[in-house]
C-alpha cells in the first residue's frame, strides 16, 4: 500500500492521521460527556485531566493532516458530492479552530501549559487577558458538541454508502481495502 494518497484510496499515512484523530475525537467526547454528566466525581478528575493534552495532539495532527492533504491534493480520491466535500472542510476547520481557541483561552489564563511535560506556555502573573479568553469561554463547548453531531453524521453517512447499492462505497478508500464487488 502506497504511503502518498491515489486517486482510487488514500495512503497508509492520510489513514493514519484520519484513524489517530478519530480516536482522540472519540476520547475528547468521553472526557467531554463525563464532565457534563458527573462534573466533579473522581472519574471526571481522572479523565479531565487527559482533555488537553488530548485536545493539543488533535490540533497538531490536523495542522500535518492539513500541510499532507494540500501536499496530496491533486493525487486523492475525489469526492462523491459538493455536500461531502463541504462536510469534510467542516470537520477540518472545527478539528483546527477548537482546539486553537483552548489554547488561545489557555494563555490568557495566565496558567502554564505543559502538556506530556513539555513547557509550551509559562504562564504570566498579573491579570488575565479577557479578550484571549472570552472566544473561548464562548464556543469552544458548543463548537466541540457540534464537532461530534458533525463527525456522528460523517460515520452515518460512510455506513449509508457501504451499504446502499445506489452509492459508490466510500470506505475501502480509508481502510486500504478493495471496494465490494
Amino acid at each position: 500500500m502506497p504511503v502518498i494518497d491515489t486517486p482510487q484510496r488514500y495512503g497508509t499515512f492520510t489513514r493514519f492521521l484520519h484513524w489517530v484523530v478519530a480516536i482522540l475525537v472519540i476520547w475528547q467526547l468521553v472526557t467531554a460527556s463525563v464532565t457534563a454528566l458527573a462534573e466533579d466525581s473522581a472519574l471526571d478528575e481522572l479523565l479531565w485531566a487527559t482533555h488537553k493534552p488530548a485536545g493539543f495532539t488533535i490540533l497538531l495532527l490536523m495542522v500535518l493532516r492539513l500541510i499532507w492533504a494540500l501536499f496530496n491534493l491533486s493525487r486523492r480520491p475525489a469526492s462523491i458530492s459538493a455536500l461531502a466535500r463541504l462536510g469534510h472542510i467542516t470537520l477540518y476547520a472545527l478539528l483546527l479552530i477548537i482546539p486553537g481557541l483552548a489554547l488561545l483561552r489557555q494563555y490568557g489564563s495566565g496558567r502554564a501549559f505543559e502538556p506530556f511535560g513539555l513547557p509550551l506556555m509559562s504562564g504570566f502573573e498579573g491579570g488575565k487577558i479577557e479578550w484571549m479568553m472570552a472566544p473561548a469561554n464562548l464556543l469552544h463547548g458548543w463548537l466541540g458538541w457540534t464537532l461530534f453531531v458533525i463527525a456522528l453524521g460523517h460515520v452515518l453517512m460512510t455506513l449509508h454508502h457501504r451499504f446502499s447499492r445506489k452509492s459508490e462505497d466510500v470506505m475501502p478508500r480509508m481502510l486500504g481495502v478493495p471496494p465490494r464487488q
